[in-house]
């Protein structure tokens, strides 16, 4: 393979090299396009431009694989925990038994809020929705400790062991207010999925016993979630980070990105859709026939996927702890039922196994969420939580690297220079 690649535009010409990455990844650095050329690239959507080098996660959407720092994702969801999967991401190898101890214990002393943040909670509606909680609370974050970048190892370490171990109570506190119960402050003997489940369901009347199967299926979702390469709210990260906007600051951006339909809000959608279908009569093959119908104007969501080809292989995953919590459950809830009608029928049904449209993460978690008692507005910080440490990861990498300020081109489709006609004089 020629280590360049000839550009050709009206006359003009570049060698722009060849980028080869790890796992034969090509890229074509065209970073003197413009000024040798006068041309930019056109990518709506970036789907073609690679922004940065990253060693942290790689995906194969052809081939349904995916990895943190070379792990398969298949190992660390079956054999490892959240908190360690954590540390691999943000500190690039697996913790030893000592550094996951003194890991976890900072995170597990930083889960405590800051009393005066009650004041902002008061201040939002009632019905404010809890991401945009998350995210302004995040950020508010950056004004009651100091702006850390990543010169400072011990500033930097600290202020992660905030951000993982807030962002639990942050996202509770969230829920809390929304249904009019008092806060519920985090307890030090509870690992970190148990304290969430704790911070959510318990009430100070009485306590709340954390069934196992339900923090072990939240700990494989948060694992699955934990990072996904350059996302909508990865790049987003990046993006406002490459300004050096502080750490906590950049996280909020990238919780506002997460919150929107298209990315994070997907498994909000799946439970919407059921519930829409349960309105209308409960009738599964009436809407996998509207779905096969492209004028119909519906779509099922929760399957198929952007970037995997063929399959998720985080719903692989899933599935069988779907099934688990399902069972010990034991809930008769119509939505479930429909989820489950669905799932079947989109395995079986010729059109959505030619075009691959398989149950994505999206499908299965929201379901686990719903079979939890999470209620649907509170499935997207959850999946902010579990990508909480990709996100990490990758504004320290992108701020100990040599990236620029981000600062994307444009096509100009307006109209060309004409004259300013004064206010008297138009028509």
């Amino acid at each position: 393979m020629s280590e360049n690649a000839r550009i050709d535009i009206q006359g003009k010409s570049i060698e722009a090299p060849l980028l080869i990455g790890s796992e034969n990844e090509v890229g074509i650095d065209i970073a003197k396009l413009r000024s040798s050329t006068g041309a930019i690239t056109f990518d709506p959507g970036f789907v073609n431009t690679g922004s940065c080098q990253s060693a942290i996660t790689f995906l194969d959407g052809e081939k349904g694989i995916l990895r943190y720092r070379g792990y398969p994702i298949e190992q660390l969801a079956g054999e490892s925990n959240f908190m360690e999967v954590s540390y691999l991401i943000i500190n690039g190898e697996l913790p030893t038994e000592t550094q996951l101890t003194a890991f976890e214990k900072d995170i597990t002393y930083h889960t405590m809020l800051h009393e005066d943040l009650k004041h902002i909670y008061n201040a939002f509606p009632k019905n404010a929705h809890p991401m945009a909680i998350l995210s302004c609370i995040v950020n508010a974050l950056s004004t009651f400790y100091p702006d850390v970048g990543t010169e400072d190892e011990e500033a930097l370490r600290l202020a992660v062991s905030r951000l993982l171990g807030k962002i639990t109570t942050i996202a509770a506190w969230a829920y809390q207010k929304s249904i009019g119960h008092p806060m519920v402050y985090p307890k030090n003997n509870l690992d970190y999925c148990e304290n969430l489940l704790h911070m959510m369901f318990s009430v100070p009347a009485a306590d709340y016993e954390v069934p196992d199967v339900f923090a072990k299926a939240l700990n494989v979702l948060f694992i699955l979630h934990a990072d996904h390469e350059q996302n909508c709210s990865t790049s987003t990260v990046r993006l406002v980070g490459s300004s050096k906007a502080n750490l906590f600051s950049s996280i909020s951006a990238g919780i506002a990105a997460l919150s929107g339909p298209l990315h994070g809000g997907a498994n909000q959608a799946v439970l919407e859709m059921l519930q829409e279908i349960h309105a209308d009569g409960g009738d599964v093959q009436k809407f996998v026939k509207k779905a096969k119908d492209k004028n119909s104007g519906f779509r099922l969501m929760g399957f198929g996927h952007r970037v995997y080809k063929n399959f998720d292989p985080r719903a692989q995953i899933i599935k069988s702890y779907c099934d688990e919590v399902l069972e010990l459950v034991g809930v008769e809830d119509p939505l479930l039922d429909i989820a489950k009608q669905l799932e079947e029928s989109a395995l079986k049904d010729d059109y959505f196994v030619e075009k691959k449209l398989y149950p994505n993460v999206d499908f299965y978690s929201g379901i686990i969420y719903k079979a939890l008692g999470f209620p649907v507005p509170m499935f997207t910080p959850l999946f902010a939580i579990g990508r909480l440490p990709g996100w990490i990861s990758h504004w320290i990498e992108m701020n100990n690297g040599p990236a620029k300020i981000g600062r994307p081109r444009q096509i100009y489709t307006g109209p060309n220079e004409r004259p300013f006609v004064p206010i008297t004089k138009r028509g």
